[in-house]
Parts: C-alpha cells; sequence; structure tokens
C-alpha cells in the first residue's frame, strides 16, 4: 500500500496529508473519487466495514503506533479530524 508518505518527504507532510492520502487511497480501491473534508463522516463517504479495519491498520503502520484496543472504535475513526486527534494524542501519550 502507498501513503502520502510515498508522495513527499516524511518532513515535509504533515499528519492530516497522511491520514487523507490513507483514506483517499481506501476510497479509491472502492472506485469513490470526490474530495473528502475533514470533518466529513467516512461511512457517508462511501468506507464499508472492511475498509474502517483496514484504515485503523493503515493508520497504525503509517504512523508506527499501536492504537489500544479501547481506542478502536468507529467515533475515533468516524472522520480524518477525528483520526488525527487520536494520532496526536497517541504520540504525546503513548499507552500499553
Amino acid at each position: 500500500m502507498s501513503t502520502a508518505t510515498d508522495l513527499v518527504p516524511a518532513d515535509r507532510v504533515f499528519p492530516t496529508d497522511r491520514v487523507v492520502g490513507i483514506v483517499q487511497e481506501i476510497l479509491d480501491r472502492r472506485g469513490v473519487s470526490h474530495q473528502i473534508l475533514a470533518d466529513d463522516d467516512l461511512r457517508e463517504a462511501g468506507l464499508n466495514s472492511l475498509d474502517m479495519v483496514n484504515l485503523m491498520l493503515a493508520v497504525e503502520a503509517e504512523f508506527d503506533l499501536k492504537i489500544p484496543d479501547a481506542d478502536m472504535t468507529l467515533r475515533n475513526f468516524r472522520s480524518i479530524s477525528a483520526i488525527e486527534a487520536l494520532v496526536a494524542s497517541l504520540q504525546r501519550h503513548p499507552r500499553a
């Protein structure tokens, strides 16, 4: 899976761009080609349950994080901004 970091040097890719890249790639695979805004509901945008699982795994890989099971919720993955908040929280305060 390619991500936003494959296109631009890592030191110039902001977390928002990285999350957008992951989401856009999943949507592209589903044939959904419209632009997604930071607060758009990703399920309404076209992601199904399997896509959401793939999104969770891709976020872990992209940001080199282990997302605790308790944080693997639809609420935390509802939108790009929700994912960004989760990533920021985990980067500041890693949990076991």
